[in-house]
């Protein structure tokens, strides 16, 4: 390039860097992208009570919708195979509470005889040197702690009145899963279609590209997740019942509940288990216990989720982790359990969408 061309005239003018102005550039894309996201996530914390019923009532469709899918495919009328879905599902639910509930019941003087036995043990304990607390210390400590229930009584009302209006919040959000779910069943396709066409006409077919890739890796998910924490809550509530671990089904459903979040879930499941054990069957019943919840854990962890997942679920387990602790710092319990299908979901849309070719699905 010679000294008196116009593009050498332009950058002896021109005192920014090429450079420069590129990261200029992709550094106020990244602040636009970051601004929004904070913006959807302000938004979603101040309407929680129905951003996370519909989170919950989307998951469960994409549970269900591919079931009636199926029982349509062969043959049976939409309004049967959507009634046979639900009848199922609440029919499971009700049967696994029927039998939480007996269980705990028929086993609650045996607990109450326990725990008694072991807050003996527990005091006996605790008056020995180091910590030297006699009876007539736990004593003064439980009236202490009698006079400050009755100096913060007011405070205490009022925290039983959120009670109130969290139940009641529990109850609007129950509808509200079902409304979302139900609506699912029966028309899912039209819905979505509905919301393709707010958009731009000619954004429509990237974005139900996207869509339909969301919605396939969102299905893949749940069934993985389900069948994970099936295998996960059977294997440890096996061993508790061999083990003579009481509250061996409620121990099972707080597994499989919390294995579907990832890496958490699975710690605090397998934390109950052996800590139930340990506290009414002793350290032996513990260690055995403790070792049952790592084999469980291991199998599923490297022999049966990479066997389940393969290409279908795309996230690195940096992504996984770093979602879980995000979700949870902003949104609790519920953030870190909608984070993982949030970020899967929205993974394949995004790459579904950038690769998209007009005339190719």
């Amino acid at each position: 390039m010679t000294e008196g061309s116009p593009h050498a005239s332009h950058n002896r003018d021109d005192p920014i860097p090429e450079g420069l102005k590129i990261g200029a550039r992709f550094t106020g894309y990244l602040l636009v992208i970051i601004a929004g996201i904070t913006v959807a996530v302000f938004v979603a914390l101040q309407i929680a009570q129905i951003v996370v019923p519909f989170l919950a009532g989307l998951v469960l469709s994409a549970l269900l919708v591919p079931l009636s899918s199926f029982l349509q495919r062969h043959r049976w009328p939409k309004w049967l195979a959507v009634v046979t879905v639900w009848v199922v599902v609440l029919g499971l639910l009700a049967g696994l509470t029927l039998i939480i509930t007996f269980q705990v019941r028929s086993e609650i003087p045996e607990i109450q005889k326990q725990v008694a036995t072991s807050l003996s043990a527990a005091q006996q304990f605790l008056a020995t040197q180091p910590f030297g607390l006699t009876e007539a210390k736990l004593n003064d400590l439980v009236s202490s702690s009698g006079q400050w229930l009755q100096d913060n009584a007011a405070g205490l009302g009022s925290g039983a009145a959120e009670v109130g209006t969290t139940a009641a919040h529990v109850v609007e959000g129950i509808f509200i899963i079902l409304f979302v779910t139900l609506f699912a069943l029966i028309d899912g396709r039209g819905i979505w279609t509905w919301v393709v066409h707010i958009w731009p006409k000619k954004a429509h077919a990237r974005i139900s590209a996207a869509g339909e890739a969301g919605w396939k890796t969102l299905s893949n998910f749940i069934r993985i997740q389900l069948v994970v924490a099936a295998t996960d809550a059977i294997g440890i509530g096996v061993g508790a019942l061999i083990l003579g671990v009481p509250l061996a089904i409620p121990i099972a459903t707080v597994v499989f509940l919390g294995a579907f979040i990832p890496f958490v879930g699975a710690i605090v499941g397998g934390a109950v288990a052996v800590g139930l054990a340990l506290l009414f069957n002793g350290w032996v019943h513990g260690l055995l216990m403790l070792g049952i919840v790592i084999v469980v854990q291991q199998l599923e962890s490297h022999v049966l989720q990479p066997w389940l997942t393969g290409p279908t679920v795309k996230i690195h387990p940096l992504a996984v982790i770093l979602g879980v602790t995000a979700g949870a710092a902003v949104a609790g319990i519920a953030g870190a359990f909608f984070s993982v299908p949030v970020i899967a979901t929205l993974n394949s849309m995004v790459h579904a969408a950038r690769d998209y070719r007009v005339g190719k699905r």
